[in-house]
This record gives structure tokens, sequence and C-alpha cells, in this order.
């Protein structure tokens, strides 16, 4: 009887302890838990000379898809945006976050994106046929495939 009443301790102090260690707002996904928590000005540093690494970044939302909210960006201190999709397209964001802050988990990739693929999400964006039109070259550039979101709290 002893063992069953401090397993069932043990268990609800588990599940409290990591209750405490998730970011406050709405949560996708996996959520992200707290901890190595890096800013989009450091996912160059972070990644070094690897090609895809597993990381949490914190960043401002700064477009997301307006068909269905199935890719968004982030804001990078250079002035351009970095392209976060999710991992087996298990969950989408909502079209109107724009604007808020997110805490992503999961992994940035070095990659090169196809001047069709980037077309594609420039519809989904709803941009206009001009800006489409302008998009000729395949863009080096780092993805992020995220397994969880959380919508940071004001």
């Amino acid at each position: 009887m002893k063992k069953i009443v401090l397993s069932l301790a043990l268990c609800l102090f588990t599940a409290f302890a990591f209750a405490q260690d998730a970011y406050k707002g709405k949560s996708f996904g996996e959520g992200v838990k707290k901890g190595d928590v890096i800013t989009t000005a450091q996912i160059e540093s972070t990644l070094g000379d690897k090609t895809k690494k597993d990381m949490k970044v914190t960043g401002l939302v700064t477009l997301v898809c307006q068909k269905k909210g199935c890719f968004m960006n982030l804001e990078l201190p250079n002035g351009k945006t970095m392209f976060v999709n999710f991992k087996d397209y298990a969950f989408f964001m909502p079209k109107d976050l724009a604007g808020k802050k997110v805490v992503i988990d999961g992994f940035a990739e070095r990659k090169e994106t196809s001047v069709e693929d980037q077309k594609h999400f420039a519809e989904d964006a709803k941009k206009s046929a001009e800006e489409i039109a302008k998009i000729t070259q395949p863009k080096k550039e780092i993805v992020f495939e995220a397994k969880g979101v959380v919508i940071l709290e004001d």
C-alpha cells in the first residue's frame, strides 16, 4: 500500500513539475518547453557550419499564410525573414498572427528554395502578381520546421 501511495505522490509531483515548465500562451503542435531559447539573431551562429540543427527560437511573426495558416515568417535582424513551416502539416497558425511574438521548437536548416516553391508560398501569402513575377532565382536561406509553437502572451 505504501508503494502505491508513494508512486501516486511521485506521479503527481512529476506532473506538476512539468506543467510549470512551459511558456505561457496559446500552444500548437507539441508546444515548447522552457530552456535554451535563442533569438532569431542567433540562429546563424548557433547553426555554425552545420546544415541542420535542433533549436528553440523566439521572434516576431511578420507574415502568415492567408490560405490556411500553413506557414509563417519570422523577422530577422538584417531586415529579411525566416520561413517557418510545421512538421507533417500537423497544425496551422491563426491567420492574424502577424505582429505577435512566438517561441518555436524544431529544426533550423540551410536550404535552397526553388523558384517554383517561392512562387507557391507567395501565392498562399496573397502577394500580388507583380511581386510573384519578380521571383526568378532560387533562394539560399535558413528555413525552420517547427514541431511546436507557443504564441507568447503580451
